[in-house]
């Protein structure tokens, strides 16, 4: 059957009011004129007898050439299944009643309306895929709680699916109406001005708020994507270790290579299996989102028509869909490579590869896109946290914020000028300021005291340096490092050779001071180091900070004042502790 998208409101189905069904006679086939019922077949089945079966194979319906169908047996499962009665059946149990159909819980005005009519009711509960604004369930929970206030109220649960289209919904809403209907009345509650609230009864108004929790209580799928190794598996345990941290949600991993270990064996890796795997980890999820849970997924899922899947499934569940591209470039994720996957698909030992010999849909509905190169784990796990934040899905303090910013100071020998850059800020930083400084140097000496060319201007401040030792700028410094702040040009240059993914957040310390001067001054932090990872103003000579190794008090000076006018910009933007309401 086609999937449904849309229903048949009660204010699209106005003119029903007072409107009697014995014009229209009940549809007893697809594809008949006059008829907004339709069955898209598939070619080869054309002109053949097909069954309709339900979920678990259970034949429902036989489908002649023509167009017919022959009841078989009606289904067999499912809530409420009692109320679910033929139109015959219908007519013969309440007969001389007023019909009202519903996709929606009634208030209670609407509920005083039907009172009014002193004749007994059936509320038509339309439920089916797309048409109810509740859960079919709910809906009919709902309409049985607002029967239980009418002098004769019955509820019926009619399964009209939406077939995507307003007006063909229309059609078909008012002919599957009149045919429960009969002769008798049918009412719609078209609503009236007291209704926009939707002031429910309390019984009702409990029903739709357990339907419809809040974001914060809604079952969530976090759908990560991306190319392997673009640091999806990574980025999604740091966010499952926090949430589960922060104990708000009940939390399950989905994670790629665990999948396909224990709810895909045996699958290959072809188009058709990797979709397989996709929809069931799809299905999984939307069942942990169905009662509440967070299920994070983080598989490649290359396909868009997949991933559509997934969401529909979520959805349908009753839960929310959040997708975050791991945007992280082929190249990157080449370089990396920790599994030598890329290699051995570059050589051909590997056929169907995403992004080497199999496409990659790039999603246009992603709720985050995050990039992975040169940043921190922990930078990307927050940035999700952030957007989950501000989504409602979990509380803005589920974002850490006793992760202070690490800022590494670099220059030629470490005894010069980073330390004095790193003995300062923390000077003019101060406790609690959110920010962690440290320097190394790119060569020269190692455990070396700050030379004494520096240490008038460090009296000149009364910075204690006797505990200071210099040390070499290993690559594992600079990845611990949430920003690199750098002497000279020359500085940033040696450390990309070694670390080029690095280079977000690499800088010279006056092209960060310039860079941030240039975005809006209300970035602080890490929204800050945020903005610049992708807006930064290029490196030029006159960032460099002269070296004063040797030359003279004069030139000491001279570096000592252009390292603190800097220094002043670098506190002030970067650290954490601001006041409330700070800009």
């Amino acid at each position: 059957m086609p999937t449904p998208q849309h229903c048949p409101t009660p204010r699209e189905l106005a003119d029903l009011e007072l409107l009697t069904g014995g014009a229209f006679a009940p549809v007893t086939g697809f594809n008949q004129p006059g008829s907004a019922v339709t069955l898209d077949l598939p070619a080869d089945l054309a002109g053949r007898e097909v069954e309709l079966v339900d979920p678990e194979g259970l034949p429902l319906a036989r489908l002649a050439p023509d167009g017919a169908v022959e009841a078989l047996t009606p289904a067999q499962h499912g809530p409420f299944r009692r109320l679910h009665l033929t139109p015959a059946q219908v007519r013969q149990a309440h007969a001389g009643a007023t019909f009202v159909p519903v996709v929606d819980a009634l208030t209670a005005a609407e509920i005083a309306r039907l009172r009014a009519l002193g004749t007994p009711v059936v509320l038509l509960a339309l439920t089916g895929p797309g048409t109810p604004d509740l859960s079919p369930v709910a809906l009919l929970r709902a309409s049985l709680a607002a029967a239980s206030r009418l002098p004769e109220g019955s509820v019926v649960a009619v399964p009209l699916a939406s077939h995507g289209d307003p007006a063909t919904d229309h059609d078909l809403g008012v002919q599957v109406v009149a045919a429960y209907a009969g002769p008798d009345p049918v009412v719609a509650l078209a609503g009236g001005p007291g209704d926009s609230e939707r002031d429910y009864p309390d019984d009702v108004a409990a029903i739709v708020e357990a339907d419809r929790p809040g974001p914060e209580e809604q079952g969530l799928v976090l759908f990560f994507t991306g190319l392997s190794g673009s640091g999806k598996s990574t980025v999604a345990q740091a966010v499952i270790d926090s949430l589960l941290e922060h104990g708000e949600r009940t939390v399950t991993s989905l994670d790629g290579d665990v999948v396909r270990r224990n709810l895909s064996a045996g699958l290959t890796f072809s188009r058709e299996d990797r979709e397989t795997n996709i929809r069931r980890i799809g299905w999984v999820a939307a069942e942990i989102s169905r009662h509440g849970g967070v299920a994070v997924c983080s598989p490649i899922a290359p396909f868009d028509a997949t991933r559509q899947d997934v969401r529909a499934m979520t959805e349908a569940a009753g839960g929310a869909f959040f997708l975050v591209h791991v945007a992280t470039p082929l190249e990157e994720c080449e370089r990396r490579d920790r599994k030598g996957l890329y290699a051995k698909a570059r050589r051909g030992e590997i056929p169907d590869f995403t992004g080497i010999s199999s496409p990659y849909d790039v999603p246009q509905d992603a709720d985050l896109r995050l990039d992975t190169t040169g940043r921190s784990i922990d930078d990307c796990r927050d940035e999700v946290l952030g957007a989950l934040a501000e989504a409602g899905y979990i509380a803005g303090d589920a974002t850490p914020t006793d992760e202070p910013i690490r800022v590494l100071f670099v220059c030629t020998a470490n005894i010069c000028r980073s330390p004095y850059l790193e003995l300062r800020a923390r000077q003019l930083l101060g406790p609690d300021s959110g920010v962690e400084v440290s320097s190394a140097g790119t060569s020269g000496f190692d455990a070396a005291r700050v030379s004494d060319t520096m240490e008038a201007e460090f009296a000149r401040w009364d910075t204690e340096v006797d505990g200071f030792r210099s040390r070499l700028a290993t690559g594992d410094l600079v990845d611990a490092a949430d920003v690199v702040l750098t002497a000279e040009a020359a500085h940033r240059t040696r450390l990309l050779e070694d670390r080029p993914a690095a280079f977000r957040k690499v800088f010279t310390l006056g092209q960060f001071v310039a860079s941030a001067q240039a975005v809006d001054p209300a970035l602080h932090g890490r929204a800050l180091l945020e903005a610049l990872s992708s807006r930064r103003v290029p490196a030029a000579r006159e960032h460099d900070i002269a070296d004063p190794y040797r030359r003279g008090p004069e030139a000491a000076r001279r570096a000592a004042a252009t390292m603190e006018s800097m220094l002043e910009v670098v506190v002030e933007r970067l650290r954490q502790d601001r006041p409330a309401g700070a800009t």
